[in-house]
């Protein structure tokens, strides 16, 4: 079965390469452009088996940019499950020790490589031995800014990490669009500090960048509510990383006082929906995996967050890993309209499931108008 299941993605990735017209998604006006968010991925790259979807995924993305006007893609944190373990548990947790987990996600991510820019948030299973209680992660080894000259062409500015390396944990990138303006994409570590708060909150409000519409992308912010729902901030106090800033904490002080921060992106929660006595794959799935709020800044603006997490969508944590779910954000050439949809990659790249490929439930397919 697993032979089987790999030669299939075998032969989608091949299709990919050289048949891209054939994708199940396109963009409305031919004058937007998109950018992709793409959850936690560490249930691909933690199970050998899974790790195929992941490269997929990320083909489709480079296979499509040009028709997609692909701008960035935004991954979420938790890019793998182990940051520094050589011991395997097999389906229990994962059977890839921690250096194979790094290894298969960088060898994924090379589809992007000067190709399409990519920046990816700090999750809490990149720090640490194991689920992120320590301050030490293996991050800025595999993610250099001179690996991907498409990132680095965007990148204008960074601050340490935890060890105080230079690293792209903390940094920010500029986007010049022609019907939005300028964009400014601020990525954190996991939990960020005080000290990366007020640095991202200065750089907002600085001379250079407060004309600018910003994006903000950290790893832990909004927490599911079970079948729908205003969700909550996120409060994981039972980390022992140092310094942390939770979901509220980042909202009191950094999203809302920021005049410039509309859009806030992040992973981290949700749960199977096996949990619940619910069966997988249903609508009570993905709202129990996905979650959006909207809130108003000091400003009086409308600050638009989204938690986007689809780990535990193919039958939970022992499941495929996700499904090749991902979120594709429209920015419309009205310069304040982004639509979001969701569609599979996986299902997308065979005509017996691709009717499966797009889901059209609220949750997963919406609009969000930034002010002017």
């Amino acid at each position: 079965m697993k032979q089987s299941f790999t030669l299939l993605l075998a032969l989608c990735l091949a299709g990919f390469s050289a048949k891209a017209q054939r994708a199940e998604v396109q963009l409305s006006d031919k004058e937007s452009f998109s950018m992709v968010v793409f959850g936690d991925a560490q249930s691909y790259t933690r199970f050998d088996q899974n790790q195929p979807v992941l490269e997929l995924c990320t083909a489709w993305m480079a296979g499509n940019a040009q028709k997609l006007n692909l701008q960035a893609v935004l991954f979420t944190g938790d890019v793998i499950q182990t940051n520094d373990n050589f011991v395997v548990k097999g389906r229990s947790n994962h059977n890839q020790t921690s250096r194979q987990q790094w290894q298969w996600a960088s060898h994924c991510l090379e589809r992007l490589d000067n190709r399409v820019p990519y920046i990816i948030a700090g999750g809490n299973h990149e720090y640490g031995f194991t689920r992120g209680n320590e301050d030490f992660t293996h991050y800025p080894e595999y993610y250099t800014p001179e690996r991907n000259s498409k990132t680095k062409e965007h990148l204008v500015a960074t601050f340490p990490n935890r060890m105080g390396q230079a690293s792209l944990e903390n940094a920010a990138w500029e986007f010049e669009t022609k019907h939005w303006g300028k964009l400014l994409i601020i990525g954190t570590e996991w939990a960020p500090r005080d000290t990366v708060l007020t640095w991202a909150r200065e750089l907002c409000e600085s001379d250079k960048y407060r004309n600018h519409t910003v994006i903000f992308l950290t790893h832990s912010l909004l927490k599911e509510i079970k079948g729908g729902g205003i969700p909550k901030y996120t409060n994981n106090s039972g980390y022992k990383v140092s310094n942390p800033n939770w979901g509220q904490q980042i909202w009191d002080k950094l999203l809302y006082p920021c005049h410039n921060i509309r859009l806030a992106i992040c992973g981290h929660t949700g749960h199977p929906a096996a949990d619940d006595g619910k069966e997988p794959g249903t609508d009570y799935d993905f709202l129990s995996n996905m979650a959006y709020r909207c809130d108003k800044n000091a400003s009086g603006l409308s600050v638009h967050q989204m938690m986007f997490n689809v780990q535990y969508l193919s039958g939970g944590a022992d499941g495929c890993g996700g499904d090749g779910w991902l979120r594709l954000l429209e920015f419309m050439p009205d310069g304040k309209t982004i639509k979001a949809s969701t569609y599979s990659v996986l299902l997308g790249c065979s005509p017996v499931t691709k009717h499966l490929a797009n889901r059209t439930d609220e949750c997963c397919k919406f609009e969000m108008s930034i002010e002017k």
